[in-house]
């Protein structure tokens, strides 16, 4: 039966589909958890396999788990690198910090892992992780006898995979399944490429992406006169696919059995995390897919695709294949009125705007508005030399960090991204 996405801001049902967003650093966890993600994912300094991602000291853990409950949303901990005896060996200790942190649910991919945890971290769910190909329902129900109370499927499954897997295992065991985002060429994201090519193994966290290289090919006995790898009739010879979005077929999969949602993307930024966030929620809340898509064009991303879901993913064989329609420009630091029906903004600067821009805003919960630049002025900060500054009129915001003020005339709230468009 057919779940319905129709549901109240923030406030899930038991048969509402959660929405998992990344959280790569405190930043990210605080704008995917305020546009809307009724959980997050992270990972602290060891055992997760996004380790160029800023992620979290153990020390900051309690405080970024204090703040996800707080506003209502769960914190899952990725340990699902690939694990060795020495691992093992510190892994008890750390699930037992983590676990003191309150952490709602460990990822794992390793048996071994899995074990440790439920020694050290009884009371943590434990969630197979992708890097566990589970991609049968046998598969799962093993996941599933040993302790773990969601699989998150393999990436390479279909809807009508995912269905069958659904009807073939017991009802309270969760799927999860991958909605936006990267893909990688390896099955499930085990890959052997990194490590052999950088020395850097993507099973541990440190991939290079080698699949997104650009290849040529050198002819044995023409040494130095390179032939570009092109797509021909047959298909595309580069290993860089698509990236996933599925925002116009959610009712599809929880139509197929699938409870959580999840977004990729623990490398990305802030902005990324609270724009497609913002998109989901805005679906999963009742909204037309159309209404948002150009808000997932604005973000960096490849051209995107339905990855395995309907049929083969399909590969990106430009060799620059990141495409975006807007830049941040801002995130905003306070707003008051001032006085004659507008509203002092001030914002820190990420990317060049001007006196007279209009910037589209991206604020929680809401659709996206627009405001334009009056009165522009850069706010140096204060120092022993000049502990009140006074603000100085400027054309452009140029100053990377550096904090401004504009007149609006529509309030706007702390923490609202602004982002202006490229021109094209």
């Amino acid at each position: 039966m057919p779940v319905s996405l129709s549901k109240g801001k923030r406030l899930r049902t038991s048969d509402a589909p959660e929405l998992l967003a990344p959280a790569g650093g405190r930043a990210q966890l605080e704008a995917a958890v305020r546009f809307g993600a009724d959980a997050v994912y992270l990972a602290c300094d060891r055992f997760g396999m996004r380790q160029r991602a800023e992620n979290f000291s153990l020390d900051d853990l309690p405080g970024a788990v204090a703040f996800a409950h707080a506003h209502g949303a769960a914190v899952h901990v990725a340990l699902n690198t690939s694990m060795d005896a020495d691992d093992l060996a510190t892994l008890p200790a750390y699930c037992e910090v983590l676990a003191a942190a309150k952490a709602d649910a460990f990822i794992v991919g390793d048996l071994g892992a899995l074990r440790v945890a439920q020694r050290h971290a009884p009371g943590v769910e434990l969630h197979a992780s992708t890097q566990a190909n589970v991609c049968n329902a046998e598969a799962a129900r093993v996941w599933h006898e040993l302790g773990a109370r969601r699989v998150v499927c393999a990436r390479e499954m279909s809807i009508a995979e995912i269905a069958r897997l659904r009807a073939d295992t017991p009802a309270d065991l969760e799927i999860e399944a991958f909605v936006h985002g990267a893909l990688c060429m390896a099955v499930s994201g085990r890959c052997l490429l990194s490590s052999v090519m950088a020395g850097r193994s993507a099973n541990k966290g440190h991939c290079t992406q080698p699949c997104r290289w650009s290849y040529a090919l050198v002819e044995e006995k023409r040494p130095g006169e390179f032939i570009p790898i092109e797509e021909d009739v047959r298909g595309t010879y580069v290993m860089s696919a698509q990236d996933l979005c599925m925002i116009e077929h959610l009712d599809d999969l929880a139509a197929a059995g699938v409870g959580s949602f999840k977004i990729e993307g623990r490398n990305k930024k802030a902005f990324y995390a609270a724009t497609v966030v913002h998109a989901y929620r805005s679906v999963l809340d009742g909204a037309d897919p159309a209404t948002v898509a150009g808000d997932l064009r604005a973000v960096s991303h490849r051209p995107y695709s339905t990855g395995f879901y309907y049929g083969m993913a399909q590969q990106s064989s430009e060799l620059d294949g990141y495409l975006k329609e807007c830049l941040h420009a801002a995130t905003v630091q306070s707003c008051v009125p001032a006085g004659d029906g507008t509203w002092r903004v001030a914002a820190a600067c990420f990317n060049r705007f001007s006196e007279g821009d209009r910037l589209e805003v991206l604020s929680p919960l809401r659709a996206i508005q627009s405001v334009q630049v009056r009165n522009l002025a850069w706010l140096p900060a204060p120092d022993e030399i000049d502990p009140h500054p006074v603000p100085v009129a400027v054309a452009v915001a140029n100053r990377s960090a550096a904090t401004y003020s504009f007149l609006a005339d529509a309030p706007l709230e702390p923490g609202d991204f602004l982002r202006i468009r490229i021109e094209s």
